[in-house]
């Protein structure tokens, strides 16, 4: 054929063409066919089960990393102000003088008071630690006018120590100027 013989039939079958879509599954009915009679013999298409599953199993996954990390339980510090709301004054109070204490002491660290300020340091953790022991005693239930008032001996301690040590640390420096004043070459 020509093209123009190929114009002319397009021509005339131009509003006879058919513009449906044909019906679902189309093209494997076709294959099928085509295949059955050239003698071809098809396998069933595997269904991939896996690609949903893990698809599945990542979510899930993530999920539950997901509720793993945002943990829904309140901290003890929010527990102990819920049973006392005047805690939370009073050791922000307390907290930041004994912090600056902690501070001083630090800056006062030398070969003389070295001994001294790491013993005060470690009675400090200790000290802490009883006062989270403290703590978690008053979420359990204990009586709580006996601990909250153990609570603030707990930081009155503290800061007596500090003090006593601070004022330790300043009698050593006082007294190694008069000491090295005695001595003669």
């Amino acid at each position: 054929m020509k093209k123009n013989e190929l114009e002319e039939l397009f021509r005339k079958l131009e509003n006879d063409f058919d513009f449906e879509e044909p019906r679902a599954g189309h093209q494997e009915r076709f294959l099928d066919k085509l295949n059955h009679t050239k003698g071809v013999v098809t396998l069933t298409k595997k269904q991939n089960w896996w690609k949903p599953l893990s698809i599945a199993a990542s979510i899930a996954l993530i999920a539950f990393l997901g509720w793993q990390v945002i943990d829904f339980e309140p901290t003890i510090k929010e527990q102990v102000v819920k049973i006392a709301p005047e805690v939370s004054e009073t050791e922000f109070y307390f907290a930041s003088l004994i912090e600056q204490q902690v501070q001083l002491l630090k800056k006062e660290k030398s070969p003389e008071t070295a001994k001294l300020v790491d013993d005060t340091l470690e009675q400090l953790g200790k000290l802490e630690a009883d006062y989270k022991a403290l703590e978690q005693d008053l979420i359990n239930g204990g009586n709580s006018k006996l601990l909250l008032n153990a609570m603030i001996t707990n930081f009155q301690t503290r800061i007596d120590l500090l003090q006593e040590v601070l004022d330790n640390i300043e009698t050593i420096k006082n007294l190694k100027p008069e000491h090295d004043a005695n001595f003669t070459i």
